[in-house]
């Protein structure tokens, strides 16, 4: 090697470490997302609305607790006055079958198609940033706002429920009582569950996202899909399939309130879900990464 090459060698700027780069890059693309989703009026507004579920079922039935009534209601309503942890459960299990799947539906639906409705899909694209990369940062972000609308219920319904009825040891399915420290961890394992048993929703919503320029009609998609997931689930004919469904597993939540828990039974609940997250989540990816942005 010449004294030339050496000199040019040395005055060569150092090439950037391009695995520190990337990383900063997904984090901003992330943090940017965050504040788009957990930012929008529109989203905040179905936060403030889920989290007055529990104060509405608390209010009834603070007022009503006198009165003699049938049996009926969601599950774990006939303990909420005994103690008001049970209103957190409460609440959490009647948002379930709708009103958690709309909200999630309405978020997921909208990260993908909403940008190429507004035009601005096509020009993240041109930045450049990479598909994969604004696909997994699109999906965190909706993951984020799954696990916000049920902190936002449980939250409430802890409130709530400790100013309405007082919140104190918890006895379980099974006749046991324990501790309220013990049914507060129970409590948040079961929050934990439920945010879990959305995952396969949110990568059926950013499928159907990527489907479509109309956020409107992939939201409504994925609203139909748990819908039509419940109705198959009440049908004993199908019995069959009711495992692999999508909606089959998110009532196992009862099982973190017995006293021996069949950790199987929640596992088979979450092991669906990754398989419904893998499967819609590989489609979307296919989609995404291949479709033709023109907008």
């Amino acid at each position: 090697m010449s004294l030339a090459d050496v000199e040019a060698d040395a005055r060569r700027p150092p090439e950037p470490e391009a695995p520190a780069r990337v990383r900063g890059a997904f984090a901003r693309l992330v943090a940017s997302e965050l504040r788009l989703v957990l930012g929008r009026r529109r989203n905040l507004v179905l936060l403030a609305g889920l989290a007055l579920v529990p104060v509405l079922i608390g209010t009834v039935v603070l007022v009503t607790q006198d009165t003699a009534v049938g049996a009926g209601g969601p599950p774990f309503l006939d303990r909420v006055t005994g103690n008001g942890l049970f209103l957190v459960l409460t609440a959490l299990v009647a948002c379930l079958p709708l009103l958690l799947p709309l909200a999630v539906g309405i978020v997921a639906g909208d990260a993908v198609a909403g940008e190429a409705q507004a035009g601005t899909l096509r020009y993240l694209l041109l930045v450049p940033v990479p598909r994969t990369r604004l696909l997994a940062a699109k999906a965190l972000g909706v993951l984020v706002f799954a696990g916000c609308t049920v902190v936002a219920i449980a939250v409430s319904g802890l409130v709530v429920g400790a100013a309405y009825f007082g919140v104190g040891n918890v006895t379980l399915l099974s006749g046991d009582t324990v501790s309220m420290a013990e049914g507060l961890v129970r409590t948040a394992g079961i929050v934990v569950y439920v945010g879990l048993s959305l995952t396969g929703l949110v990568a059926v919503g950013l499928f159907f996202s990527t489907l479509t320029e109309v956020p409107v009609a992939a939201m409504a998609a994925t609203v139909v899909v748990a819908v039509v997931s419940g109705v198959l689930d009440a049908l004993p004919q199908l019995s069959a399939v009711h495992g692999a469904l999508l909606t089959h597993h998110w009532l196992d939540v009862g099982e973190l309130l017995r006293t021996e828990v069949d950790l199987g039974v929640l596992g088979q609940g979450l092991a669906v879900q990754a398989a419904w997250a893998a499967v819609f989540g590989a489609l979307a990816w296919s989609r995404f990464t291949t479709a033709d942005v023109s907008s």
